[in-house]
This record gives C-alpha cells, sequence and structure tokens, in this order.
C-alpha cells in the first residue's frame, strides 16, 4: 500500500530518492557494514552502562524479535513503544522492525489520554514500556489498555519482562520481507494543544530523509551522538538523529537525563561531536557553560530545532561554546530543514535553513492561498518526497490542499536562496482591538535582554480589545527586573505600543512538552485560571 500518488511514485523512484531498503534489515545491514564499530552507548532501565558494537546490537534485536514474537506479534502489526532514553529502546525497535511490525513512538511524557488514544487509533496488538521512571510507573498506564504489554523492567509484575536476560535466552527470527512504500511506522504529531494527531511514514520516504539528512551534516563514523531530548521524537530520529547515525557508523550516546551538567559530562568523557537540542535546552547550555567550564572542545556541531531559535541567542553559540550552530526546523509530518556548513554566518544566525531536497516544494501563501511575492510573510505550504499526504484515519484533512500540499500552520518568509525565516504559527498571534501582534516578535525583543533567560507571550481574552497580551517571562539566575524597565526596555528597540504586553508575570521556569518545548497550552490554562482569580478578587473588592 502506497501512501502517495503514483506519479509521484514513479518519480522518486526513477530520481534515485526512493530504494528498495527497509527498516526490517536496517541494522542488519548496519551491522554487516560497521561489526566492530561502537553503535550504541547508554544507561539500560537499572542505570548500568552498556557499550554495544553494531553485531551486538544487530543480534539483540534479532533476538527480541523472537521475544515479540512469541507473545504473537507479527508483521503488519503496530506496537506502541513508550521508552525513555536507554539502550534497551534501540534494541526494541529494530526488533518491532525486524518483525515487520510498525512502531507508534509515545514518548515518556505522554499519559493515558493519549496511548488510549494511540491504541484505539492504531488497533496496536502489543506496548513496550517500562517501570518506574522519573518518579511515574508506567505500569499504571498499561493496566488501562488491555493489551499484550512487555515491560522493560526487573519487576514487571502481571505483565511480561522484556530486558536483555530474556533476549539472550530467546532464539533469533529472520527478517520480514516488506514493501519499501508500505507503512513502516507511525509518528505523533508535534503540536502543543489537543492529542497528537498520528502521522504515517513509508520505508522509502523516510530512510531517504534519513540518508540525504546524513548526507548533508556530514555524518562519518567519526561522528559522537549525544541524544539529550527524547529518543523517540521525530528531530532526534532522523534530522539526521539516531537513525542517521546508525546508517553512518558513527555512535550514539543516550544521556538520562537534559540537565546541562550531565549533558556536558558526557560530552567531555564520550568526546562527543554532534548534539541536537530545542530553544530552551541551548538557553540552559548558554546559562550553565561559565558556571560549570565544561570541556566542550569535542563538540564540533550544535543543532538547534523544534521551534525558532532567536537570533539574539543564536549568535552566541559559536563564541560562547565554540561549536558551530546549525538550525534545523522541520516537522514529523515531512519537510526539514538545515543551515549548511557553508551557509554564511547571517544565515546561520538569522534564518532556520532551507530545504534538504532539491525534490522539496514549498509555497508562501497569504489567508487567500495566493502566493505572496518573494520576501513577504505567509503561511507555509510543502509537498515532496518525504511529506506525508494525509494523516493516519483522514483526520484534519484540511491540513492538506487538494493537490497534495500540507499547510504546517508555520508563518515564514523565504530568503531567494531557498532558506527559511519562521516569524511564528498562524495561532500563536494576538489579535487586539484589530491589530496583530505576532507573539514570537514580541519574545524575540525580550529574550535579546541581557538578564531575561527566556519569554512567552500569550493572549487572555478581553471584553474592550478582544484580546490583550500577556507576558510571562523567566529571568537569568539571580536578576532583578520588574514590568516597567522591560516596558522602557521594549520601547527602546522601537516597539509599537500597542505590541508591549499589557500584564508582566514572571516565572522560574516554564511547563514544558514532553521533548522539551514551550508548553504554551499549559501557560495558557495558568493565565487563564490566573486572569480569572485575578478578576473576581476586583469584582468581590469592588461589590
Amino acid at each position: 500500500m502506497s501512501l502517495y500518488p503514483a506519479d509521484f511514485v514513479e518519480l522518486y523512484r526513477r530520481e534515485g530518492l526512493w530504494l528498495d531498503e527497509t527498516f526490517a534489515t536496517f541494522f542488519a545491514d548496519a551491522a554487516n557494514r560497521f561489526s566492530d564499530a561502537e553503535a550504541v552507548v547508554g544507561p539500560d532501565h537499572t542505570g548500568v552502562e552498556h557499550r554495544l558494537t553494531y553485531r551486538e546490537l544487530a543480534d539483540y534485536s534479532a533476538q527480541a524479535a523472537g521475544v515479540l514474537a512469541a507473545h504473537g506479534v507479527g508483521q503488519g502489526d503496530f506496537v506502541v513503544v513508550q521508552l525513555p532514553n536507554i539502550v534497551e529502546y534501540v534494541v526494541a525497535i529494530g526488533a518491532v522492525f525486524r518483525l515487520g511490525a510498525r512502531p507508534v513512538f509515545a514518548l515518556p511524557a505522554h499519559r493515558q489520554a493519549e496511548l488510549t488514544h494511540f491504541v484505539n487509533q492504531s488497533g496496536a496488538k502489543a506496548l513496550i514500556t517500562t517501570g518506574v521512571w522519573n518518579g511515574f510507573d508506567h505500569r499504571e498506564l498499561a493496566r488501562e489498555l488491555n493489551i499484550t504489554t512487555l515491560v522493560i523492567a526487573e519487576d514487571p509484575q502481571e505483565f511480561s519482562r522484556f530486558t536483555f536476560a530474556d533476549w539472550a535466552e530467546a532464539k533469533p527470527v529472520p527478517a520480514a520481507q516488506v514493501d519499501p512504500l508500505d507503512i513502516a511506522f507511525l509518528q505523533v504529531s508535534g503540536g502543543t494543544t489537543g492529542i497528537p494527531k498520528l502521522i504515517p511514514r513509508s520505508h522509502a520516504d523516510y530512510l531517504y530523509s534519513v540518508r540525504e539528512s546524513a548526507r548533508i551534516c556530514e555524518l562519518t563514523p567519526e561522528t559522537r551522538f549525544l541524544v539529550v531530548l527524547p529518543v523517540s521524537h521525530n528531530f532526534t530520529m532522523s534530522s539526521p538523529g539516531i537513525l542517521g547515525v546508525l546508517w553512518s557508523g558513527g555512535t550514539i550516546v543516550l544521556c538520562p537525563e537534559p540537565t546541562p551538567s550531565t549533558s556536558f559530562t558526557l560530552v567531555a568523557r564520550e568526546r562527543i561531536t554532534l548534539c541536537a537540542l530545542v530553544p530552551p535546552l541551548a538557553l540552559a547550555w548558554l546559562a550553565m557553560a561559565p558556571v560549570l567550564h565544561p570541556d566542550l572542545s569535542s563538540l564540533k556541531v550544535l543543532q538547534v530545532g523544534g521551534a525558532k531559535f532567536t537570533p539574539e541567542a543564536a549568535k552566541r553559540i559559536a563564541p560562547e561554546l565554540g561549536c558551530r550552530l546549525q538550525q534545523v526546523f522541520g516537522m514529523a509530518e515531512g519537510l526539514v530543514n538545515y543551515t549548511r556548513p557553508d551557509d554564511s554566518e547571517e544565515l546561520v544566525i538569522g534564518t532556520q535553513g532551507r530545504p534538504m531536497s532539491p525534490f522539496d516544494e514549498v509555497r508562501v501563501v497569504d489567508d487567500a492561498g495566493n502566493d505572496v511575492p518573494p520576501g513577504e510573510r505567509g503561511r507555509l505550504l510543502t509537498r515532496g518526497p518525504y511529506t506525508i499526504r494525509a494523516y493516519w484515519g483522514g483526520v484534519d484533512k484540511e491540513s492538506f490542499t487538494e493537490d497534495g500540499f500540507y499547510a504546517s500552520g508555520d508563518l515564514v518568509r523565504q530568503l531567494p536562496s531557498g532558506h527559511l525565516i519562521v516569524e511564528g504559527r498562524d495561532k500563536d498571534q494576538i489579535n487586539r482591538g484589530g491589530e496583530k501582534i505576532s507573539a514570537e516578535e514580541i519574545e524575540d525583543h525580550l529574550i535579546s535582554h541581557d538578564l531575561v533567560h527566556d519569554a512567552a507571550i500569550i493572549a487572555v481574552p478581553d471584553r474592550l480589545q478582544g484580546e490583550r497580551s500577556y507576558a510571562f517571562v523567566v529571568l537569568t539566575d539571580g536578576a532583578r527586573l520588574d514590568a516597567t524597565v522591560l516596558r522602557d526596555y521594549l520601547r527602546k528597540r522601537r516597539v509599537a505600543d500597542y505590541k508591549i504586553p499589557d500584564y508582566f508575570e514572571f516565572a522560574e521556569s516554564f511547563p514544558t512538552t514532553g521533548v522539551g518545548k514551550t508548553n504554551r497550552r499549559e501557560l495558557r490554562r495558568i493565565v487563564q485560571e490566573y486572569v480569572s482569580a485575578k478578576t473576581q478578587q476586583q469584582e468581590e473588592s469592588t461589590n
């Protein structure tokens, strides 16, 4: 079953983009090429460190596939995989792929609502999860799903144990014969509101993106990639991520927690050359580097993606961390943009990169769907050899045009070079008395202040203006600022008065999603509760 129209399948095959490779043999093929090289370094579920060669990784995956087969998992079945950054994760997905089964990539932060949705929508046959992680017992979630559950824990309780000890005793199974055009797995959408949508990816389209990402990012067998973000997130999986590194013969090093101190320790010890972060974590690195004085001498490239990285912060990476910045702007639905090694400093700092494939089609349109003039702001539409044509189950059809373009919801400008500048989301706007305010524009201004660590602008309802803007601000450690100072600062930067936030709130940190992005859904909830309580207090005092 192909996920793309026949004429596009023919085009992508004829141009050599889509090959006959599949994930069923991905780990075995890598072992044949890189056999005794170090593939994976990291803790297991008990915290014990493992160092697996490519051959060991492939052999364990084949044996783990035997355990799954004994539990009734077979070709075509969906398997929800919800695991943290542990070495068993890599073995587990290799096992699922080897059977010709299809992972559904859940994040450790997902809870009952999301997991139930994933199981119901995919018809998943099994769940692979862990025991207690970061104080949360994932077995409690499994009890409500009523499907075959394999637990990576010493005490699986009523479920089946799925650990190195169990794999070592299992008989390996041969790799399944899989159609490259068929569904390889379901990824989850990266939005911060609502239940995530499921994204079907084929072997051919995803492996093309892996190979092309590895080429653009200049991966080699000497690459050592530190996995700080959740390992199952699309950014961490394929941009170029763990799959790009394994395809190139490099080493992935799993970081069990995203704190700068733990990350810095692993960079120095494992001589890390590449790491991928979201902007809040990059800001944390910048804040803590002068305090911890880490040895980052091996680090060649720091990727920052998942959300826009402000120019004010981007220009600090090279001088303060001593490595090259690569901006990454992409989506689990497809299109990925990178700044390139030969890009000018202006492009690296001021843009979010350009599409990785010459076959990526990008349109920037106005609200009526008409193309805007080059360089002007508009909504991003995209189509290409690794961008989906529909969500699983046909939901949210309005996100796709009749001719197959995906409407990402991003507001961008495209330069003549093809580089994109992300200016926000079409829903990250405040309509204040008819004047439209870009949340990210004001966030950029606030973050440029030396004493502001991070900022988020949220719309709050207002009876007179329709909406007013609420600024949540996180200051650097020990800093003291108030709303008056920040308003004056914005005026000095020639920000229009109507764009200056109506309210300011100072917080120690922001709520985040499972991949470390600022969780605006939770921020909106907090703001609404705060404003409601404040309004009630005012009304009570008036009465």
